[in-house]
């Protein structure tokens, strides 16, 4: 027999909908895409858990995503999307490698957020598995994209639960007192990014007004960029995370006070960690890709670029003292 679920839709309404009659033990989502993309499907993973507490969810993607999942207790394994292993899934009538295979065999559910038009994963995943698959897309169309991601849910029956969710890694402590500003000045994608000099002037005000300290992120998409911006620092205020394993930077987050960021994946880790800050936005369709609640403040870059006096003040806003 079937059992009725319940799910809270975003008017506050409740949907009924019919549950799968045999829970699942082993959940596997699939996630490519950069660092943000795999940040905002996270919500989908916390969803599984409190649906499916004994159930066993495991991700495939990327190495760094998969680790942040894990630590975070959202996730019991998580194999890397770019292994050798998986080359013939994305080829018609390819040869799968059978390790691969006869670890896919033993789940029962299977959601995939694979960009896969033509459908060649798909149909290899169902030659080596018995496993209920449901596809979610990759592209929002007009929603937000973790209200698009959870989507795929409702075919499952699974409860989406109201409350925001908060990614919990282990804490990555900062040394020195008072309070700390994280600042990621850089993103994937040029057009997105705010001007270096703005960053500079902003963080020598930091040092001279406040007593603030400065957790300066940045990968291979900032390079010379934080450690050009960190020469203006004062060494004893600021930690330099250049190329930190992702999630030994959400830890460090959990440590701060406000973040200071453009649109980018750390901007999304950073509130998905609880962080309030401040973006200079540009690029992205703000209403799909844009930080969710009150604690963000959002300028935008297109109408005549964003000053440094408008970020400072975001920023005294949510840190005054």
């Amino acid at each position: 027999m079937r059992l009725p679920s319940l799910r809270r839709l975003s008017s506050g309404k409740l949907n009924l909908m019919m549950a799968p009659s045999m829970p699942p033990r082993r959940i596997l989502v699939v996630r490519g895409g950069a660092i943000g993309d795999f940040i905002l499907t996270l919500p989908v993973l916390a969803a599984l858990r409190v649906a499916h507490s004994q159930a066993a969810v495991a991700v495939l993607g990327s190495r760094e995503c998969g680790e942040v999942a894990v630590a975070g207790g959202l996730a019991v394994e998580a194999r890397v999307l770019e292994g050798r292993e998986w080359v013939g899934f994305f080829v018609g009538n390819g040869t799968c490698d059978e390790r691969a295979c006869q670890w896919l065999a033993g789940f029962d559910w299977v959601i995939s957020f694979l960009h896969d038009p033509d459908g060649v994963f798909a149909r290899n995943l169902r030659k080596v598995t018995k496993a209920r698959l449901v596809h979610g897309t990759h592209r929002p169309d007009g929603l937000h994209v973790v209200d698009h991601l959870l989507k795929p849910l409702d075919e499952l029956g699974v409860v989406v639960c109201a409350e925001e969710f908060r990614l919990s890694v282990p804490r990555v402590e900062l040394d020195g007192s008072g309070p700390w500003l994280a600042v990621h000045p850089g993103s994937g994608s040029e057009s997105k990014n705010w001007p270096e000099e703005s960053w500079r002037v902003l963080l020598e005000r930091v040092m001279v007004e406040t007593g603030w300290n400065v957790l300066m992120i940045g990968g291979e998409a900032e390079a010379g960029r934080v450690g050009r911006l960190a020469e203006w620092l004062l060494a004893s205020r600021v930690c330099l995370a250049e190329d930190w394993p992702l999630v030994r930077v959400a830890g460090a987050l959990r440590c701060c006070d406000v973040f200071a960021g453009v649109d980018s994946g750390i901007r999304h880790l950073a509130e998905a960690v609880g962080l309030p800050g401040v973006v200079a936005w540009s690029g992205s369709d703000l209403s799909e890709w844009g930080p969710r609640g009150d604690r963000w403040l959002v300028l935008q870059q297109e109408f005549g670029g964003v000053r440094v006096e408008d970020m400072w003040i975001g920023l005294r806003k949510i840190l005054p003292s």
